[in-house]
Order: structure tokens, then C-alpha cells, then sequence
């Protein structure tokens, strides 16, 4: 496709100027008459009723935690409480705009936000919609207790214990709590009320936020995003990536009118002027007003502006025109919401980074105390309303906290007497049908792409016909790259949730080709590229996914793994089990495995991520089982890691007798495949290696008469053993071999369970052969540092079974030594 955009010389290189307009701090001007005419005295009371209740909650967690009891009622948790005493103005202000198609991400320290956007919800949510939502989350798990121990004639109480309860519930692991008792303090999420993640990770929500806004933005869904983090997140890289991938110029510059604007997303920053114990302002960071920031960003300076976070209105009007902005097309816009958090970090936090006088300073300024003042005095409400508001949240708090603590009626999950529970919460291993997916929106019909029909006059066999056939080369026969291609356009074309994005994807085609072609096929919305941000890449996908999406992202090398490692490790693996089970995350991340580019581009990194619980984790070896496999990956529920050799992308099948089948199918991820048979030795391969495992396996069938059985693990997580169980029963040895470094190797997992499964059937210990544990050298070097057919032949012979007249290479074997240990390497 022609370039959209010219760069033209004689405009970048003029003299100009740039300037930036003003940022407003703190302009609401409080009016009550005002007020009272804009949003009535019943909406005035109940954002004082809901700080109220915001801030009881967070006390009974306070007391509990300290002191063991609240209201009587006594409770050993033993898990954290981050606090945000102080705070509940930003919370209810920010929430009171918001519906429940509206979502907001949160932080670490969002109990109180949890519930201001729940009484929001709740409010604006119809009866009839709301008690469907109740009844139908999680089997009706808390509905039913609610029910049964909360019962109430009042709908509206109903649903704000139903509110309560879930929180503390989860709060204290229980079974009956919004996520199973899995997510816990810091990660609860409701989405029936457009509560998403609350994250652990110090501005984690900003690049999932991102995603989502991403979802309403491409699929045209109505409602805000808003990214609820603090004011040390600013620090964090993935927050900064976020805030340039919600305002990418091509949003407002290339995409079709319909999915044109910037992203509708709120990065909310709730500025109490600590992380920690380390002060923002003054101290850890540069800026003097957070709200500086927006400046860096766009020309319209993200909207920013310094809000009074102290005043519940002052917070709704920011929130307000926000939502213009946003329902305008001009996100993102950002609010530095300064408030401040009288408690410390956490119970066990003495403040001792903080002055007394400074404490007190703000305690004489309580949200709580000085809005219900305001509304006292000007005739709003009674004098002693905000005492009897008090004492009904006591009671509401009091009575969730005692059902929530009673084991008869809310239990914790059974995790050790029924392991089976977190393999079901943390996979769900279901699949779409494409047959019922909304059909994708394509540029062109997909029989008139012209890179497919150049595919049909390719050879689907790798192999020629005849005696002594010879691969084809990647011109006449359907290569591995080609294989990826033809499934992605498939799923395309079938489902019109699936978006892909990533560096160089679109004009590119990719950085190794494998979307050529889609960029005829695919408008801009469904597929695009990125900025250099892995984090944001990820982290926006699993936001997506979450949504309601379904993404396929791609990072370039898996070196690059590392700059998006909280979005792997920490986001894309974790929400599906930390919900319960009770949310899907549908996405697959692409990430190609290199060589030739050295240390910092040649590293194969699938065992550090199969080591982290909650990602399926695929590496294909061949044309076909790309193909089918991403397949399965595209169609199932589950987050997927999708490993891809460089070294393979121009291969030909001549594995599979019939190469690779024109039409769609999908191949069972978890299961091993026996790509050759023998009786005398087995070999698990994993990715690329699986060519080298041949060759080695050839030669010592000629040269030394031992037949080797290969199998290509084709994934890493799941792994079905019993194929390679029954391999090692019949040779007795095994030999498993792969690129990645061989310390830490996924293959040493594979070595224990094989010794321990099957330890009569082995005649000989089995080995493991990796990559040297050193850095990756340039390509000059690289058969040092990779495994060889001549490593595996090696290890044959050095420690399973001498092979006469055999000559070992100089230097240490790919298996390792004591010697190389005791070095570090």
C-alpha cells in the first residue's frame, strides 16, 4: 500500500516556534446555590452518604488489621491492607459521572474506589439489569448468601450489601468474594459494574486501561475508560508508553471516520504526594505539578489539569468535561487529582517519612468533615446527618464483615485437598466457534487478496514427487511464514473482534514478512502500528482482551520480553486466575526467536516464560503445526505466548507427508508429536532444534546403527507426557534438546518428571542440551554457543552409550559441566 504520509523537507526543516497553552490548577469555584441547581440536594447527599461508607470500610480494614476487631467483631487477616483514608472525595468524585458501561482500572489502594464506582453503578444500573447481574456472577455465589444472611426489602440496600459483601469477601479470600477469594486486597474487579483489575503493580493499570479504551475505540462500544493510578506511577515507563499509544497521531490522522479520535480513556492520577515514603514533588520526580506532564504529550497537553481532590465537585466537573473531551474523539486527558492520605502506606506504616504538624495540617482540611460542613450551613442537610450516615455504615460494614468472616457460609477454595480447582481457574480451554463470530470488516473480499491467490500456486508439499525428492525452495512451495499468513487471514476475515497491532505490522508487513499482504486485506482499525512500546503492545492487548476483544500483538525479538515483562508476567498470565476464573483474556503475543544479531537479539527465552503459571506457551518447529497451532490459539479463551524461530520463517514442510492442507484446521496445543519413529533412543526437541534433532538422529542411525525416536514438544505449557512417556518405555533414553539457555531450561522440568515417572524404563540418565549458559555471540560464533547435530551425537555417546570409534569435539559438552557451574556459566 502507498505511503498516507509525506514527510516533506521544506516543512520540517522551516523555522517555527512551538508553544503551549496554559494548564489550569485548581479554577472550581465553589457555589452551593449553584450546585444545588446543577445536580440537587439528593445527589449532594448521597456523595456525602457514599464518602461516608468509602471511608468506614477502609476503617474496619484499619482496625482489623491493627487491632484485631471492629465493632466487636473480631478477625485475624493476614493479608496486606493498603489504606486510603483521606482519599474519599477523589473516589466518589470521580465515580459519580460513571455508569457501569463505564470502566475503571485501579491501583493497589483501591478499596474505596471499588465502592464509590459500585454506589454509581448501582444508582444509574436499572433494577431488573442489575439483579440479573447478581444473580448470574459466579454461579450466584454471593448473591446467594447475600440473599440467605443480607436479605433486605430496600433494592437499593440489597444492592449495596451485595457491594460490600463481595469486597470484604474477596478481601479476606473467600470463595464467595467478587474473584473467589483469589484476587484478594489489591486485585479485586467486578465487571458487571465496570470495576476492572485493581493492580498491584505500581501503574499497571494505565497500559490495561489503555487496551480497553483501545476496544471502545475499534469496535465502536459506548462508555469512558479510566485509569486510576497514583502519582509515583508517572515515574514508570509502561505509564508514559500509555500515555502516547491513547494519543497516537494515526488515531485522529489515518484511521476511518468512524473509528476516528484518540482514545476515550481518563488517566486519573490520584495525586496524595507520596509513593511510599518517597514525596513526588520535591523529591522523586521532576516536575513541580504533576499536570506539567500533559505538555509532553500532545498539543492539546492531554486536557490536564490540577483539580482540588479534597472537593467531591470540584472532582465532577473535572470528570465531566473530561467526558466531553473524550465522547468528542479528543482523549486522552489527564487529571491530577491532589488529594491526601491521612492513614499510612499500610497499617505497619508509621509515617515516620512524614511531620506531625503536616498530618495535622491536612486532617483540619477531612473531605468528609468540610463538605458535610458546606452542606450543613447552607441548609442542605440537618445538622446531624452526617452522624446517623455514619452509624448506617457501621451497621452495613459490620454486618458484610461478619457473613464474610463466617466459614460456614463463606468458605476459601479447597486449593490443596483439590488441585484440579486452579487448573480450571487458570485455563479455561474453551474455543470460539468462527462460524458464529461477527464477521470481520475487510478492505477487499478475501478471495481477491492477491498474496493469497499467489499462495495457491504454491506446492503445499515441501517435497518433490519421485525418488530422492529434494526440498522445494521457498518460492514454489508454501513456507512456514506462509502458513502463519494464511491462518491470520482466516481468523480476520472470520471474526471482526480480532485486532492486531505491533512495530513495523502494517506498511511493513511485519518485521519478518508474516503480514504481507494484510495490509490490502485489513482496514487500519484491525490492524496497525504500534510505537516502540512493548509494554504498552502487551499491556494494551491484555486490556483488550479483558473488554471483550480479541488480540494478537507482536514483539519484534524475545529479547525484547524484558521491556514488557510486568505485561506478560504480571498481567497477561495473572487475570484470568486472580478473577476466579471468572474473566477471559483471549490474546496471543507473537514473539519471534532470533540469530545472527547477537547477545541482545538471539536469545531464546520460552523457558522463562513457560515458567510463569498462567500462559499457554507454543513454539511450532514446522509449517503445519504453525498453521494449525496458531490456529488453536487464535480460536481459544486463553492467553498464548507464540514463539516463532527466525530460522523457520522461509522453510518448506517436509516434515508432514502431506505439507501443509489449504484449508483452515487446528492442531490440539499440549500435544507432543512423533516426527520419527525408532527404538533405541528418544529425543524431545523444542522449536527450531527439531531440523538438527533429524540430522543427528540420521547419523547415528548410519553411522552407528541406533535408531532415534524424535518428538517435537510443539508446546511447552500444557504438556501432555504420555506420548513421551511411552517413547522412553520403548527406548529407554532420552535425549532433550533445545535453544534455550540450558540453565533454567523448561527441559530440566521435563528431565525430573520423566526420571521420577518413569525411572525402571531408563537405562541411562537423560539429558538435557541448551544453549552455553554465556551471552549469545555474533553469528560468527553462534554454532559455539547453540546446539549441533554433533552436540546431541556427542551426548550420546559421553553419557548414555559409547558409539565405537566415536571422536568428541574439543571444548565441553552442550550438556554442561561441574566445572562450567562452578564458573557461572
Amino acid at each position: 500500500m502507498a505511503k498516507e504520509l509525506l514527510i516533506d523537507p521544506a516543512t520540517t526543516r522551516s523555522r517555527s516556534e512551538l508553544t503551549f497553552d496554559s494548564i489550569q490548577v485548581n479554577t472550581y469555584a465553589p457555589d452551593l446555590a449553584a450546585e444545588r441547581a446543577l445536580h440537587g440536594d439528593e445527589a449532594l447527599l448521597r456523595i456525602g452518604r457514599d464518602m461516608i461508607l468509602v471511608r468506614e470500610f477502609e476503617l474496619m480494614l484499619q482496625a482489623i488489621k491493627r487491632d484485631g476487631s471492629y465493632k466487636g467483631i473480631d478477625y485475624v487477616h493476614a493479608g496486606p491492607a493498603h489504606l486510603s483514608i483521606g482519599q474519599e472525595a477523589a473516589a466518589v468524585g470521580q465515580a459519580f459521572t460513571l455508569g457501569a458501561v463505564d470502566k475503571v482500572f485501579g491501583s493497589h489502594r483501591s478499596h474505596g474506589e471499588v465502592i464509590a464506582k459500585g454506589l454509581s453503578a448501582i444508582h444509574s444500573t436499572p433494577r431488573p439489569e442489575l439483579d440479573e447481574a447478581f444473580r448470574t456472577w459466579s454461579e450466584g455465589a454471593i448473591w446467594n448468601v447475600v440473599q440467605d444472611r443480607l436479605a433486605s426489602d430496600d433494592p437499593e440496600q440489597q444492592a449495596i450489601d451485595y457491594l460490600l459483601y463481595g469486597m470484604t469477601a474477596e478481601t479476606f479470600g473467600r470463595r464467595t468474594g467478587f474473584n473467589r477469594g483469589l484476587g484478594g486486597s489489591m486485585h479485586a474487579f467486578f465487571p458487571p459494574l465496570g470495576i476492572y483489575p485493581n493492580n498491584a503493580i505500581v501503574g499497571g493499570s494505565g497500559p490495561l486501561a489503555t487496551g480497553a479504551a483501545l476496544y471502545n475505540r475499534l469496535q465502536a462500544k459506548p462508555g469512558i475508560v479510566v485509569a486510576s493510578i497514583g502519582d509515583a506511577a508517572t515515574g514508570t515507563g509502561p505509564v508514559w508508553e500509555s500515555f502516547n499509544f491513547a494519543g497516537m497521531a494515526q488515531l485522529h490522522t489515518l484511521m476511518d471516520e468512524k473509528h476516528r479520535g484518540g482514545l476515550p480513556v481518563v488517566f486519573f492520577i490520584v495525586n496524595n504526594f507520596y509513593g511510599m515514603g518517597g514525596q513526588t514533588i520535591g523529591e522523586t520526580m521532576a516536575y513541580d505539578r504533576l499536570a506539567r506532564i500533559g505538555a509532553g504529550i500532545n498539543a492539546q497537553n492531554m486536557h490536564a489539569q490540577t483539580i482540588d481532590g479534597n472537593n467531591p465537585l470540584a472532582v465532577i466537573e473535572a470528570m465531566t468535561v473530561a467526558r466531553q473531551h473524550l465522547e468528542a474523539g479528543d482523549g486522552p486527558v489527564l487529571i491530577d487529582c491532589q488529594t491526601y492520605r491521612q492513614s499510612g502506606h499500610s497499617p505497619s506504616d508509621a509515617s515516620s517519612y512524614r511531620t506531625k504538624d503536616e498530618l495535622d495540617l491536612w486532617a483540619s482540611h477531612d473531605p468528609i468533615d468540610t463538605y458535610f460542613a458546606r452542606l450543613t450551613d447552607g441548609g442542605v442537610v440537618a445538622a446531624g446527618r452526617q452522624a446517623e450516615l455514619k452509624t448506617w455504615a457501621e451497621e452495613r460494614i459490620a454486618a458484610s464483615l461478619e457473613v464474610a468472616i463466617d466459614a460456614s457460609v463463606s468458605p476459601r477454595l479447597s486449593l490443596r485437598r483439590d488441585p484440579a480447582v486452579m487448573a480450571e481457574l487458570t485455563f479455561n480451554n474453551t474455543s470460539i466457534d468462527l462460524a458464529d463470530a461477527p464477521a470481520g470488516e475487510t478492505s477487499v473480499p478475501v478471495s481477491e487478496l492477491p498474496h493469497l491467490q499467489s499462495l495457491a500456486r504454491k506446492s503445499r508439499s515441501g517435497l518433490s514427487d519421485g525418488p530422492g525428492s529434494k526440498p522445494f525452495s521457498g518460492a514454489k512451495a508454501i513456507t512456514f511464514r506462509d502458513a502463519l499468513f494464511e491462518t491470520i487471514v482466516h481468523h480476520a476475515a472470520a471474526d471482526d473482534r480480532l485486532a492486531m497491532w505491533g512495530e513495523e505490522n502494517r506498511d511493513w508487513g511485519g518485521s519478518f514478512g508474516v503480514y504481507r499482504g494484510l495490509t490490502e486485506l485489513l482496514p487500519r482499525h484491525r490492524l496497525f502500528n504500534s510505537p516502540i512500546s512493548e509494554a504498552a503492545i502487551v499491556g494494551a492487548g491484555v486490556g483488550y482482551a479483558l473488554s471483550g476483544g480479541r488480540a494478537m500483538v507482536e514483539l519484534m525479538y524475545a529479547d525484547f520480553i524484558g521491556r514488557a515483562g510486568d505485561e506478560i508476567f504480571n498481567q497477561m498470565a495473572k487475570w484470568q486466575p486472580m478473577s476466579g476464573g471468572l474473566a477471559t483474556v483471549p490474546m496471543v503475543l507473537r514473539v519471534s526467536v532470533g540469530a545472527k544479531y547477537g547477545a541482545q537479539h538471539s536469545q531464546d527465552w520460552s523457558s522463562m516464560v513457560a515458567g510463569v503459571p498462567g500462559l499457554k506457551v507454543v513454539f511450532p518447529a514446522t509449517a503445519h503445526d504453525a498453521k494449525g497451532l496458531l490456529a488453536s490459539a487464535l480460536a481459544g479463551n486463553d492467553p498464548v505466548v507464540f514463539f516463532e524461530s527466525q530460522r523457520l520463517y522461509d522453510t518448506v514442510e517436509t516434515v508432514y507427508p502431506e505439507g501443509v492442507p489449504a484449508e483452515y484446521y487446528q492442531t490440539p496445543i499440549g500435544v507432543p508429536h512423533v516426527v520419527r519413529e525408532g527404538s533405541d533412543l528418544t529425543i524431545l526437541s523444542v522449536g527450531a532444534v527439531l531440523s538438527r534433532s533429524l540430522e543427528a538422529a540420521a547419523a547415528l542411525s548410519s553411522q552407528y546403527g541406533i535408531e532415534t525416536e524424535v518428538i517435537d514438544a510443539r508446546s511447552l505449557v500444557p504438556f501432555e507426557y504420555d506420548l513421551l512417556l511411552e517413547s522412553v518405555a520403548k527406548t529407554g533414553r532420552l535425549v532433550c534438546v533445545s535453544d534455550a539457555n540450558l540453565r533454567g531450561s523448561w527441559l530440566n522440568t521435563v528431565a525430573a518428571t520423566v526420571t521420577t515417572e518413569a525411572f525402571d524404563d531408563l537405562d541411562a540418565p537423560v539429558v538435557v542440551l541448551g544453549a552455553r549458559n554465556w551471552i549469545a555471540p555474533p553469528a560468527e560464533l553462534e554454532w559455539d554457543f547453540f546446539v549441533t547435530p554433533a552436540d546431541i551425537v556427542d551426548a550420546v555417546h559421553t553419557r548414555i552409550v559409547p558409539l565405537p570409534g566415536h571422536e568428541v569435539q574439543d571444548g565441553p559438552g552442550a550438556e554442561g559441566t561441574l566445572d562450567e557451574s562452578a564458573r557461572g556459566i
